[in-house]
């Protein structure tokens, strides 16, 4: 990914749409790889608020296709998806202890009862809930 921005900033692009108040704050920073997608599209495209030429984000029904043909190929007999996986990231936060709160905005639900929904899993797998930090000092390293 680095090596297709760095062509891109040789090509005279290399360039990613950044919120207003971050372009004007810094006018630059849309040109420096912490800010480039992780995921990005294989060509550029003509950004329509802007007019300029850019390389956006990967289409997300790619990701979902790519997901899908993972699925079939590992010939998985459950039903799978994208949102599968976004399940069992909210579900693993919860076990390692993370609090609701935090897992709320990660996922960008607006109500903290969506994100409670993952806690019945917990409650049916026996999860650990809340662990004290002592949990994690191994034994005879402290």
């Amino acid at each position: 990914m680095k090596a297709l921005h760095e062509r891109d900033l040789q090509d005279g692009y290399g360039e990613v749409f950044l919120p207003d108040a971050l372009e004007r704050k810094y006018p630059a920073a849309g040109r420096h790889w912490g800010w480039q997608y992780v995921f990005p599209a294989p060509s550029r495209s003509r950004d329509p608020r802007s007019g300029k030429t850019r390389r956006h984000h990967l289409d997300e029904s790619g990701v979902q296709k790519a997901v899908r043909r993972a699925v079939l190929d590992a010939k998985l007999t459950k039903p799978a998806s994208c949102h599968t996986l976004r399940h069992s990231f909210a579900t693993h936060l919860l076990e390692d202890g993370y609090d609701i709160r935090t897992i709320q905005e990660l996922l960008g639900h607006r109500d903290v009862a969506t994100t409670m929904i993952y806690t019945h899993v917990l409650n049916q797998a026996g999860g650990r809930g809340v662990r004290s930090p002592l949990d994690s000092i191994r034994s005879g390293s402290g």
